[in-house]
């Protein structure tokens, strides 16, 4: 099958709610792409903190060190934090995100869906699709399968309040920047 588009960026977000890590090549697993939203952050109170409860959070880039995100998580804060590991995914999260290049420009325009935030739509695959096919939306591959690296994709849902589409895995594999999405 022809493609419909092309892979031109990947991000990973380690800790939940703050920023990404842009990458070259990804593995994708069941749960999504390794090292995504592996950690969250969370209060003196127990309470795990969103990226909405605490906007400070996209401002602080994880370096892997636990200790020394969770100073700096504290230090733009300005209160106590920790970060616990994730062991599942949080209710209602998708394996894996993608917002096309297009959806990005459209945000830019002021064509958003309604209740849309597209300052930040935090996805995990950033893909360029031409405009002269009919699949240049994202939006109208619900309930399709894609294959992009070694992956295999099954588009499920849109998100509420972001740009782009949520998919879950059906076959592991690898995927790169440069990675051609052909339906499967």
């Amino acid at each position: 099958m022809a493609a419909v588009g092309t892979v031109v960026g990947i991000s990973v977000y380690p800790v939940r709610g703050c920023a990404g890590t842009p990458l070259e090549r990804a593995d994708v697993g069941p749960a999504g792409l390794a090292g995504d939203r592996a950690s969250a952050v969370v209060d003196a109170g127990g309470r795990v903190l969103r990226g909405k409860d605490a906007p400070g959070l996209a401002a602080v880039a994880p370096t892997g060190d636990a200790g020394a995100d969770a100073a700096a998580l504290t230090a733009a804060l300005g209160r106590p934090v920790h970060l616990q590991p994730l062991t599942e995914r949080p209710d209602g999260a998708a394996a894996v995100h993608l917002v096309s290049r297009q959806a990005l420009d459209r945000a830019a325009a002021g064509v958003v869906p309604a209740g849309c935030g597209a300052d930040d739509p935090r996805a995990n695959l950033v893909l360029d699709l031409p405009g002269d096919l009919p699949d240049a939306d994202e939006r109208t591959w619900v309930g399709r399968r894609l294959r992009l690296g070694t992956a295999v994709l099954e588009v499920t849902r849109l998100p509420r309040h972001c740009l782009g589409v949520y998919a879950e895995v059906a076959e592991p594999g690898t995927v790169a920047v440069g990675d051609e999405v052909v339906p499967a």
